[in-house]
């Protein structure tokens, strides 16, 4: 399995069978240049112009917005939890989902927009994890001290912040990066990809920054 950020909380998900994920893709107004990539199955976690813009991505994927549970291979599966926006129950932003990729013996999620503390269900649901995409600039969703707390919940071994404060969303009132990566006593590892093995965990940094390619390219 390799991981790649291309901005935001858009992130590929390549598997050694040829199947590519994507996850929230985002419109031109968010700040990112638009990169178009291709992929068989995208994931959708809210409906919002930063995370729903499934018509950026060429081809016909097959979409994933709605909480459940799917099938993509027979060794490939995604659970979508329904969750919130923000810790007053979807009032105020509405409904998010989390993502569950089980695939090559891991299970890798992605929190989209979470805006509060998950619940023993969820966390039930979703742990352990060997990796998590996690929001950490609050405002529109936890901030970083509670990231670190979510990821702690959720076990997850290792950790890739995303939603933050960068170049490219700078007049955005959430948190930069290294407000997240200052609470732990390591150096975050930043990294171009991730490739992950199930028998290699060990081997993997706790805590990883995966480079913009819409960025860089």
């Amino acid at each position: 399995m390799i991981l790649s950020c291309i901005g935001h909380a858009k992130f590929l998900v390549e598997l050694e069978s040829g199947l590519r994920i994507l996850t929230d893709p985002y419109d031109p107004s968010c700040g990112y240049p638009v990169t178009p990539v291709a992929a068989d199955v995208v994931l959708v976690s809210h409906g919002h112009h930063d995370h729903a813009a499934v018509e950026t991505v060429p081809g016909e994927p097959r979409i994933i917005k709605e909480a459940g549970k799917y099938t993509l291979s027979p060794d490939v599966k995604v659970t979508a939890i329904e969750a919130c926006h923000d810790d007053k129950g979807g009032a105020q932003r509405g409904k998010n989902l989390l993502f569950l990729i089980e695939a090559e013996g891991l299970r890798v999620a992605h929190l989209g927009d979470l805006g509060h503390l998950p619940t023993e269900e969820q966390v039930k649901a979703l742990a352990p994890l060997d990796a998590v995409m996690i929001p950490v600039g609050g405002f529109f969703t936890i901030d970083a001290p509670t990231a670190k707390q979510v990821a702690e919940m959720l076990q997850a071994r290792i950790v890739l912040p995303m939603h933050y404060r960068s170049a490219a969303t700078e007049g955005w009132p959430i948190g930069t990066l290294d407000q997240f990566t200052s609470l732990y006593a390591e150096k975050a590892e930043e990294l171009d990809l991730l490739r992950l093995t199930a028998g290699d965990m060990a081997c993997q940094p706790h805590l990883a920054v995966l480079k913009p390619q819409s960025l860089r390219d």
